[in-house]
């Protein structure tokens, strides 16, 4: 049995999303952090919830349902939501807008699965597996003070073999 801990692991440096974050904010924050996902706290680092890639694309495509039900011809996935330009997809546009102002407290998941520092990574890597999540907040005193993800677990396999 693997003695090793989570807090030998876990990034530090953690991401993190206000729940008043819009939908843009926080897809060009994933974009430029590299991440897929980040817990989303109050001004004292307590965890509201975490958003994914998922939870977005999740509010995407529930958008494009209600396209497909109004027999519109669009396709979200072919536009950059901040840059359509023509101008008979200006029906688009606002829809794009719309999605883009969303907070981020409306498509956030609220139930978290969360870690302590000094949980095994083993029983954390059979969680995760099991509720199919790729990332856990650390907290402590209800605190976040870090994220493990899979790719966390993953890299740690070889870079301490080296």
């Amino acid at each position: 049995m693997s003695t090793l801990k989570v807090r030998d692991l876990m990034t530090t440096e953690v991401v993190t999303l206000s729940p008043k974050d819009t939908v843009k904010k926080a897809t060009l924050k994933f974009a430029v952090d590299n991440i897929s996902g980040a817990p989303v706290v109050d001004n004292r680092n307590h965890l509201l919830g975490i958003l994914s890639e998922n939870d977005i694309l999740g509010l995407i495509y529930s958008y494009q349902v209600k396209l497909d039900k109004q027999d519109r011809d669009f396709a979200l996935l072919d536009y950059a939501m901040d840059n359509i330009r023509d101008e008979d997809l200006e029906y688009l546009q606002k829809i794009s807008d719309e999605i883009s102002n969303i907070k981020v407290e409306k498509i956030m998941t609220r139930s978290v699965l969360t870690t302590s520092p000094d949980e095994t990574v083993s029983n954390v890597l059979r969680a995760m597996i099991s509720m199919g999540v790729n990332r856990l907040p650390v907290v402590e005193k209800g605190v976040v003070i870090g994220v493990i993800s899979r790719a966390d677990i993953v890299f740690a396999l070889y870079k301490r073999k080296v």
